[in-house]
């Protein structure tokens, strides 16, 4: 048997002689890294999680004309949206506005990419149908209450174009809009037909962008489109500052539930090991006295602390899965994913809150003073 083999055998003894003690520090350890494992995994994902589901509270980055011009280029439209990770865009919605008539009554008409619509603004309750072609619109509930107009109704939009001419044009209603804001009052049809009524060409008044970032990630996407010549990009205050405030709660939730249990875990692992030195004081003076150096006893002291840390970790690491799990369900009604880098993670660190929480207990041990021990003072 080497000195390994050997070292090892006298903690796993030491820890058996006294399993009452020990299996209380030890589910202590496990607890605490079920705890550690399992809101880790819940810190990393719920947010990225809740990240795409604000984007159904609409857009939150917008592009606008800068400078002198009055109009976005479509084309620029397409070359800004390059900057934005692939993975991180939900959706980038085009728009451009002209007010027009129906049976000359003014209302605004908003050409647009419906399909994208569908992304950036998924709130919008449609009743009917989106367009699905050329000839038919959406119109806000507004609209259809003041003309008069159902889903399948025909309508005639007339007003004047951008070269300065009259022109009239026969829509078919799909859908009536309803979200409870200003999109009630406008007609939505698509950025084609818009163009061919319109005659402005390949030009927009504003892009609505739907991206999966938050905070200084979307301030610094934002910077860096607004360096594009003849762009401003805006982030949506009320949409973003929402999502920062919620998601920096949750966040500072899980740091503080973190810290005061492993704060515990530490004090009930101290408190054992405390207890497992006063019981050992008799032995620790013995061999001291025989010749047994401070050093030996700290190694074997702080081995059987970090030996229960690694295999409480290791329960923790198992049982933190399914912790996350739980509270995700229960708490946030979607569930994690599983991350194997946690386990190796969540053993390194119980074993160091073990290695720290047996320092005062160590310290102790090595205090010990064999002459007045062995006089049974």
């Amino acid at each position: 048997m080497n000195k390994q083999q050997f070292y090892l055998k006298m903690v796993v003894s030491s820890l058996l002689r006294r399993r009452s003690r020990m299996i209380v520090a030890l589910l202590a350890v496990a607890v605490g890294g079920t705890i550690l494992s399992g809101l880790i995994t819940i810190y990393y994902d719920i947010p990225r999680q809740m990240g795409h589901e604000f984007r159904s509270y609409g857009a939150n980055l917008i592009m606008v004309p800068a400078g002198n011009q009055e109009v976005l280029p479509l084309n620029t439209m397409h070359e800004t949206i390059a900057y934005v990770p692939q993975a991180a865009l939900i959706g980038a919605a085009p728009y451009r506005y002209l007010m027009v008539k129906i049976n000359e009554q003014p209302f605004m008409a908003a050409g647009t990419t419906l399909s994208e619509v569908r992304k950036t603004s998924p709130y919008w309750l449609v009743q009917g149908r989106w367009p699905e072609s050329s000839g038919e619109v959406l119109i806000g509930a507004e609209v259809a209450s003041r003309i008069r107009l159902l889903q399948g109704s025909d309508f005639t939009i007339t007003g004047t174009n951008g070269g300065g001419k009259n022109f009239s044009r026969d829509f078919t209603v799909s859908g009536i809009l309803q979200t409870g804001g200003t999109e009630e009052a406008f007609i939505f049809m698509a950025l084609e037909d818009f163009q061919d009524m319109s005659g402005l060409g390949d030009t927009l008044d504003v892009v609505e962008c739907s991206i999966a970032l938050s905070g200084e990630a979307l301030q610094d996407l934002a910077n860096q489109i607004s360096r594009y010549p003849g762009v401003e990009a805006r982030l949506v205050k009320r949409v973003t500052e929402s999502e920062g405030t919620v998601l920096t709660k949750l966040k500072a939730l899980v740091y503080l539930v973190t810290v005061i249990v492993l704060l515990l875990t530490m004090i009930c692992v101290a408190t054992t090991m405390m207890a497992v030195v006063t019981e050992r004081r008799k032995e620790i003076g013995l061999r001291k006295a025989l010749g047994a150096a401070n050093g030996s006893l700290i190694i074997e002291f702080l081995g059987e602390g970090i030996f229960l840390g690694g295999l409480g970790g290791l329960f923790g690491a198992l049982c933190g899965s399914v912790f996350a799990q739980t509270v995700a369900l229960n708490v946030f009604n979607r569930p994690v994913r599983f991350f194997p880098l946690l386990i190796p993670l969540t053993i390194l660190s119980s074993m160091l809150i073990t290695a720290i929480a047996c320092t005062i207990p160590v310290r102790s041990a090595t205090d010990v003073d064999p002459a007045i021990v062995l006089r049974g003072e």
